[in-house]
Formats: structure tokens, C-alpha cells, sequence
């Protein structure tokens, strides 16, 4: 039947809205149409493989007839509890259950509605909501042009910055030599007047560790910084002029695996004669999986030089707790965590302790690709986002979304998914969700914009990227709308370096190409400058509400609301002009580039950001 007795989104459905604090009452309120006849009816929660249930109290009927039951429900315990409704009623059970999306169905056979309830000290670090986060692949942003000597080890220096990144497998397809472009914390340092005037306050730098590559997710010492980059005085200098211009730094922390060629475990011998590959007295052996020493241990997807780590080991976490300590005196502001959804909960949970005894406002952003609220890893259901654990994480649902509807064209579905991850996540950790449409991992978004279709053939080869004049234009002027809607959602939006110049680049490497100094698109920086501008001069983007207004025929339009402000963005990704009448009161007339309008309306032919006045 098209009667909808329960949408888990409304709040005369559901009250509060989404995740809610330990010991808070919830109010459930179902509705039946008329003539249904029902003689009682139970909320049934599952929690931990416990169900309990609670009842339902018939509150009132509308005028039209609508029967209202309502339900008071106060979780005590932090974690998910999925539920449903029981009906009792003269010719069974019936059960309300969930049929797509937050609305509710008359079915037995249908999911469970979720419900997150959260630790009731939670709390994320307040300074990074509003902000931009700004993402460095630290060898190819700046080079500050001291001089840089190759240690040997397959490394080679290279002194024609900007030229195509080297990418030369061996016969058996793994790649043993590393080009190194020397970008450093210096160089950095050198831009930090130009990254600030992106209104970014957070910069996030990919592995500054010690290691064999030039990505250096391989670490060979996690207690130094890889020579090429500076040392620690250079990057707790950098630090230290980065706060003097509001700007903090998040360091990738990757503790989940280590490079074969370290320290640690020392496969190449590259470390004397010490290292768990070696020695089985080694103080790190135990830090390893081994099958059979020395020769078959386990390792990150199956990468033999990146040995895995056991991140249960109490003399590893208690290293990686110096580790975290040191560097946050040396000036570091938060970590990101490589794949978090591979470190366990033993590991999580002192890493918290440790990064919020040193400086309690530093952030913890999780990377983790699905929905991180209900996530099962390893065959466990993880607790991330409950308030043990992570601040928050690198956004993959919303970069998903706002990818396929710039691509696709299609708008149907794009609002249900931000208000997914809004009703499903606590509200403190959407404040600072890192929004990202473009990372080290995947292709430049310019390139994805500008081939559309055919990207995902080219990227059936190691695709390089190489967009010509008419692509080029097009995917500007799609990445002028999506990047709107980027820096408008909920959340921090996080730019990829040189994304916002118009870098052009394909799949890994070709999509750590570096920055494009004397290359840049100055319409599209100024672009970006104005959506910083925003974000910094409008309070409703710290912390304000989403609430969808409509998104079909290749339209997309959401409010955010708070702080005395709403401000209404609006998408049209058609190749025609669309006339959007505002669905509240209290907007006046379009009055073209007006800096303290309160609407976006950015439309992919004009490329352009109109405003429109409002009025609370």
C-alpha cells in the first residue's frame, strides 16, 4: 500500500533527529490510516544480539481520520540498535519495517531502521568546523631548492619539476625504483600566504615518515622525518608559521603495516644486521605476523614489502604512543588514520586516549570508504564513530554522490544520500566529516570531469590523464559546480593540491603529478578563493542543519540552517538554463555577484556563482 505510517527522518516520527546521546528519550510516533485496527503495538530494539521491547501508546486521531501511537524509548548503552514496529492487531502481527531509504513499510520481510546512540561525553575538536582542509602530497607541492643528495636505494632525484611522474614496473609488475620530485616542509612553508587565501585552516600532509618510497606509506622510522623533506626543526617550523595563520597540520598516520625496508623489520638489510626479519630477539618481532620465519609472514593485501602489523601488541601501541606524542609536541594538530578500518579496537581506543591527553582539540579523521557508522571489518562490527574511538572520517559516501551526480546528470537520490549519512552519524562528527571530491588514491577530478564516460575504460589502463582544449573547458565548469556543492554540505570540504589550479592527471602516479606553477587556472583559483570566503564569513556552515529541498531533473537544491542564517544551494547540472523558484519565504529577486547574498546558485554552462538575498 502507498500509506506511509513512519519516516525515521521526520521528527513527528522520530525525535531527536538521527544519533542521539546515551541516556536521551527518543520519541517514536507511528501513524495508521483510518478504519486499521490495532489493539496495541511495541518498539522491538536490537542491541548486541539483545532485544528488548517497549510500548506504544495510542496518542490521538487527526481529523482525517489518521490514528497516532506514540513510543518513549531512552537508550542506556552506546552503540547501534536497529529496530522495528510491532502491531497487534485483530488478524495478527504486522510489522513496520524499513523499505527504502527512512520510510517505513507494512511488511515482515523488510530491513531494520538504525539508530546510533553515542558516548554522552562525546565531543569533536570545535575549530575544525567550517573550515578547508587543504591535502599535500608532500613530494610535489613545493620545492624550496636546497640542495637534495640520492642516499642510493633505487631513489632518483629528479630536477624538471612539473614533467610526468615515473612509472616503470619490473617483469613481475612491482615497482622498485622511486622518483623523488623533493618537495619539503620549507617549500611548504613558502605557501602558506597562498594556501591561507583558500580560507584553508587545516592542512593535511600524506607520510612525512622516513621511508623507501616516494608515497611513504612504507615506513622505515616512524620517529623521523624522511630525509628529502627537511627535520623535525623544519617541520615544527612549519608548524609553528602555519599556526600563526589559523592553519593547523593533520599527519597520515599509517600504523596497520610498516615497510619491509625499515628499521623494524629490515628485509633489504638496509638497517645494520637488527630488524624481525633478522633477529628473532629483535624488540619488534613480536610486532610482526609470522607464518614461517623469516620469509613468510603476512602482509597488507598481500604486498610483501609492507609487512603487517599485529596492532594488539601492548609493546606496539605503547611505541606508537611516543610516536603520536612527539610529533604533536613538534607542533602536529591531528592524524589521519590509513586504512582505520584495519586497525582494531584495542589499538583505536588507546590511540585516543594518547592524541586527547596531549591536546584535546587535536582531530582524529578515520579512512574509511563505506559507511562508517555501521561498519563490519574483519567480521566485527566496528564502534568508530561512538565516541571512543574517531573524531570523524574521510567522507566516501558524500564524494560518491556529488561524482555521480556531476558525471551522470542524474539528481534523483542525491539529497537521500547526504541525509543517510547526516541521520545515521552523531552530529558532532558530521561537523567535520572531510568532504573530498579528489585524493591521492583516485584521479584527478578535473580528469574524471573532463573524459566523463570514457574514464572508466581509460582506467582499465594505468590512464595518465591529457585533457584537450573543449574537455578541459567542460570539466572547469562542471568542477565550478561541484566543488559549490562541495564546500556548501555539511562537513569540511578537503582540496586535493593543485585541484584548485586545474591540475591534469590520471591514476596513480599520474595523480601526484606536482603543483603547476606557472599553469594555473586563475578563474578557477579565484573560484575557490570565493567559496573559502564563504564558508569563513557564514556561521551556518559550523554547524548548521542539511535539509533537502529537492534534487530531480538535473537540479540539485539543499538548505543549510543555523546560526541565524539560511543559505539555499542550488545546482542545475543541465546544459540549459532552469528558472529554481524557492520553496520558503523570506528570498528576494536574484541581484547577480553579491558577496552577502545568503543564496548559491551555481549553474554548469555559466560556470558562474549568482546570489540571492535573504531574510530571517
Amino acid at each position: 500500500m502507498d500509506f506511509i505510517p513512519f519516516n525515521s527522518r521526520l521528527t513527528y516520527h522520530k525525535y531527536p533527529f538521527g544519533a542521539v546521546r546515551v541516556n536521551t528519550e527518543v520519541i517514536f510516533r507511528f501513524i495508521l490510516p483510518a478504519g486499521f485496527w490495532c489493539k496495541g503495538a511495541s518498539l522491538i530494539t536490537v542491541h548486541d544480539d539483545k532485544t528488548e521491547s517497549a510500548p506504544f501508546y495510542f496518542e490521538h486521531n487527526q481529523q482525517n481520520g489518521e490514528a497516532w501511537w506514540r513510543c518513549s524509548y531512552t537508550p542506556k548503552e552506546s552503540g547501534l540498535y536497529f529496530y522495528k514496529i510491532k502491531l497487534d492487531t485483530g488478524f495478527g502481527d504486522v510489522f513496520i519495517t524499513k523499505a527504502d531509504l527512512s520510510l517505513g513499510t507494512f511488511s515482515p520481510d523488510g530491513d531494520l531502521f538504525q539508530l546510533t546512540v553515542y558516548s554522552d561525553d562525546f565531543k569533536t575538536p570545535d575549530k575544525i568546523k567550517g573550515s578547508v582542509i587543504y591535502q599535500i602530497f608532500p613530494d610535489r607541492f613545493c620545492y624550496s631548492g636546497k640542495k637534495k643528495e640520492s642516499p642510493g636505494n633505487d631513489r632518483i632525484i629528479r630536477d624538471d619539476w612539473g614533467s610526468e611522474p615515473l612509472w616503470e614496473p619490473d617483469e613481475d609488475g612491482r615497482i622498485t625504483k622511486y622518483d623523488f620530485f623533493c618537495g619539503d616542509f620549507s617549500g611548504i612553508e613558502s605557501r602558506l600566504d597562498y594556501i591561507k587565501s583558500l580560507g584553508v585552516g587545516y592542512i593535511y600532509l600524506n607520510p612525512i615518515f622516513s621511508a623507501a618510497s616516494n608515497h611513504r606509506y612504507d615506513t622505515a622510522d616512524y620517529e623521523n622525518p624522511d630525509y628529502l623533506l627537511g627535520t623535525k626543526e623544519d617541520f615544527a617550523h612549519l608548524c609553528k608559521s602555519a599556526a600563526g595563520k589559523g592553519i593547523d597540520i593533520i599527519l597520515d598516520g599509517v600504523f596497520s603495516h610498516t615497510g619491509s625496508d625499515s628499521k623494524y623489520f629490515n628485509k633489504e638489510g638496509n638497517y645494520g644486521t637488527g630488524g624481525a626479519y633478522n633477529d628473532k630477539e629483535s624488540p619488534y618481532f613480536s610486532w610482526y605476523k609470522f607464518k614461517k620465519w623469516p620469509d613468510e609472514y603476512e602482509s597488507w593485501w598481500g604486498v610483501d614489502i609492507l609487512p603487517e602489523i599485529d596492532e594488539t601488541n601492548d609493546s606496539y601501541i605503547k611505541y606508537i604512543e611516543t610516536v603520536l606524542e612527539e610529533w604533536q609536541n613538534l607542533g602536529a594538530g591531528g592524524w589521519r588514520l590509513d586504512v582505520a578500518d584495519e586497525l582494531p579496537d584495542k589499538f583505536l581506543d588507546a590511540l585516543r586516549i594518547k592524541v586527547k591527553s596531549v591536546d584535546k582539540d587535536a582531530v582524529i579523521i578515520g579512512e574509511v570508504w563505506e559507511d562508517a557508522s555501521n561498519k563490519i571489518s574483519y567480521g566485527e562490527r566496528r564502534r568508530y564513530l561512538e565516541g571512543r574511538q574517531l573524531d570523524s572520517v574521510m567522507n566516501y559516501p558524500f564524494a560518491n554522490a556529488m561524482l555521480d551526480f556531476a558525471i551522470t546528470g542524474i539528481a534523483e537520490g542525491f539529497n537521500d544520500k547526504i541525509a543517510e549519512i547526516c541521520e545515521n552519524y552523531p552530529k558532532c562528527v558530521v561537523d567535520c566529516l572531510m568532504n573530498h571530491i579528489g585524493t591521492h588514491d583516485t584521479c584527478r577530478v578535473l580528469n574524471r570531469l573532463g573524459t566523463l564516460d570514457n574514464y572508466e575504460s581509460s582506467n582499465l589502463e594505468r590512464y595518465k590523464g591529457g585533457l584537450d582544449k573543449n574537455q578541459r573547458e567542460s570539466a572547469v565548469r562542471l568542477l565550478k559546480m561541484l566543488s559549490s556543492v562541495q564546500f556548501t554540505l555539511p562537513g569540511v570540504p578537503s582540496v586535493y593540491y593543485g585541484d584548485e589550479a586545474g591540475a591534469d592527471g590520471g591514476v596513480d602516479p599520474y595523480n601526484r603529478g606536482c603543483y603547476p606553477y606557472g599553469k594555473e587556472d586563475e578563474g578557477l583559483l579565484a573560484h575557490y578563493r570565493l567559496l573559502g570566503k564563504i564558508r569563513h564569513d557564514h556561521p551556518a556552515f559550523i554547524d548548521g542543519d542539511f535539509i533537502p529541498v529537492s534534487s530531480v531533473m538535473g537540479c540539485v537544491c539543499f538548505m543549510r540552517e543555523g546560526r541565524g542564517e539560511r543559505i539555499i544551494t542550488v545546482a542545475n547540472n543541465n546544459s540549459h538554463p532552469i528558472d529554481y523558484v524557492l520553496p520558503y519565504d523570506g528570498f528576494l529577486s536574484l541581484t547577480g555577484n553579491d558577496p552577502e547574498g545568503k543564496t548559491l546558485f551555481v549553474d554548469r554552462e555559466k560556470a558562474e556563482i549568482l546570489w540571492m538575498k535573504c531574510d530571517l
